[in-house]
């Protein structure tokens, strides 16, 4: 009876339910063993508790808690919610925002261990992951998106009050058409400023023409309106061209724009901006955080402050939240990221502890090492999800998920090709198909606008460089060139070139603006 006394008042709660300094305790007791056993580094936490109501809106408007109004969201809503009403979905159990503090959305309904399950992820390991990341670094502002996200929602708040609902809601469309391609990709990349260098080129013109007046004298006019390839290479580096952000481009050099309507395509482009950084740690930002959330509840356990039943609740959530269907079941549809991610980071904590001839072979830097947290603190600082299973996708976990590698190309042989199996050349080649397919610079299509006819009709070129000959879907493509073609106000020209560099497909839109329709070529 001692014994079950002692174990009772270690417990950090009692069955299911849970109260607000229950949620006190348990966040205390994850930060002890988060930052005094595993060594993390996180921004000050914020939790709230909110209702399924509230996780679907927040679903609906990009998981943001402040956000401007649009019909997408509430379209977004009323699915999530239909489904959800219908029992043919289910929610998540938190959502977390790259912020600081670091605030961590935690469902009401949820059970005293999922909350501790849910701190645990999200609180901790989402949070260093956030704070340590050299992507987040580089390209989000933790302190200052809550402010930003205020500033947005009031400022097309108030343009919808001055300038009509359906005029900013028409600039909002094109701009979110266009927010996958409203990104800087590369970091320290100089944007020139059009207005300023056009100011510039004036005045070196007056200055040689004061110079050389005599030259300039004898100079017939008509020539100085020749397009020449010099005259072209300047044109294109005073718009910044070639330019694959095409709302900065548009935000800065389309000619018809009002200024509010620019500073909604910043806003736009500045959330899009947010959320690249995640788009390309989606496998370590969950792997990190599963990896955190099951060491954190083992170390709760052996403690004896989560119970042996309470903790049989949390390996059943985590083992559905770690199932990986095999490839020939109807539920398989491609690598689960938390799989594969918890799954890389304990095979990584085996590699650095107890390693085997060929982890020695393959890891050198870090087989045998015997610090884990070490060796996973510096790689989840360090690396995003291509070049981390381009650099630590072992033969092991190969061997242990059955992968291998398929090569279907009707043009070369008739029927399936095993490319890659499980010996030295396959592991490799394997390794580096799967990189590939994390790498948004190989996934995401290649556009980028390429000159403008100043001089003439004012005609926006872009080129789209097709990865392996594989074309954009041409409806998607009318309705989104429609909308640049509105933004820009003139006639879009958008080529695609195959893998020879050969223009094989044209699209040309019209702006609506001028009354005319979009037509293709």
């Amino acid at each position: 009876m001692k014994t079950s006394t002692r174990h009772k008042e270690k417990l950090l709660f009692e069955g299911a339910d849970w109260d607000f300094p229950t949620l006190q305790r348990i966040h205390d007791a994850c930060e002890d063993i988060a930052l005094g056993e595993l060594g993390l580094d996180v921004y000050p936490n914020q939790i709230e508790v909110i209702t399924s109501e509230q996780m679907l809106d927040a679903y609906s408007s990009t998981g943001m808690p402040l956000f401007y109004r649009h019909w997408s969201f509430g379209k977004h809503f009323a699915h999530h919610e239909a489904f959800y009403r219908r029992g043919m979905r289910d929610l998540a159990y938190e959502i977390v925002i790259n912020s600081s503090p670091c605030i961590s959305y935690l469902m009401e309904e949820n059970t005293a261990t999922m909350q501790t399950l849910v701190i645990a992820h999200a609180a901790f390991g989402h949070n260093h992951f956030f704070k340590n990341n050299y992507l987040f670094k580089l390209w989000t502002d933790a302190e200052g998106i809550l402010d930003y996200l205020d500033f947005a929602k009031s400022y097309i708040s108030r343009c919808e009050e001055r300038y009509g609902e359906v005029a900013v809601e028409r600039t909002l469309d094109a701009a979110h058409a266009l927010m996958s391609h409203g990104v800087h990709r590369y970091a320290g990349k100089t944007q020139v400023d059009l207005r300023q260098e056009e100011k510039r080129l004036q005045e070196r013109r007056a200055h040689e023409e004061k110079i050389f007046n005599d030259l300039w004298r004898t100079v017939p006019v008509g020539l100085k309106r020749n397009k020449s390839d010099r005259d072209l290479e300047h044109r294109r580096a005073a718009l910044g061209l070639p330019q694959d952000n095409i709302l900065y481009f548009l935000e800065k050099s389309a000619p018809r724009l009002h200024p509010w309507q620019r500073e909604i395509l910043r806003i736009v482009r500045h959330v899009a901006q947010y959320f690249h950084p995640q788009r390309q740690t989606k496998v370590m930002n969950e792997g990190t955080a599963t990896y955190v959330h099951y060491n954190i509840m083992q170390r709760l356990h052996e403690r004896g402050q989560l119970s042996d039943g309470n903790h049989f609740e949390f390996l059943k959530s985590h083992t559905n939240v770690v199932f990986q269907p095999m490839y020939d079941d109807r539920r398989f549809s491609g690598f689960n990221p938390y799989a594969l991610g918890f799954a890389m980071m304990q095979d990584i904590e085996r590699i650095v502890t107890e390693p085997t001839g060929e982890d020695r072979d393959w890891f050198p830097d870090i087989a045998g090492r015997g610090d884990p947290m070490a060796v996973l603190r510096d790689i989840w600082a360090n690396y995003r999800d291509e070049s981390f299973v381009s650099q630590f996708l072992s033969p092991s976990l190969m061997r242990r998920w059955r992968m291998f590698q398929l090569h279907d190309d009707p043009e070369v042989q008739e029927g399936i090709l095993v490319s890659a199996i499980h010996d030295e050349r396959g592991y490799r080649r394997i390794r580096r198909q799967l990189s590939r397919d994390y790498d948004i610079g190989h996934t995401d299509p290649a556009i980028e606008i390429v000159d403008v006819d100043l001089a003439g009709d004012r005609r926006l070129l872009l080129q789209h460089r097709a990865t392996n000959d594989e074309f954009l879907e041409e409806e998607d493509l009318k309705l989104v060139l429609q909308h640049l073609a509105d933004l820009w106000s003139y006639d879009v020209l958008l080529e695609e070139l195959d893998s020879k560099e050969s223009v094989v497909r044209k699209h040309v839109a019209h702006p609506r603006t001028s009354s005319r329709q979009s037509e293709f070529a």
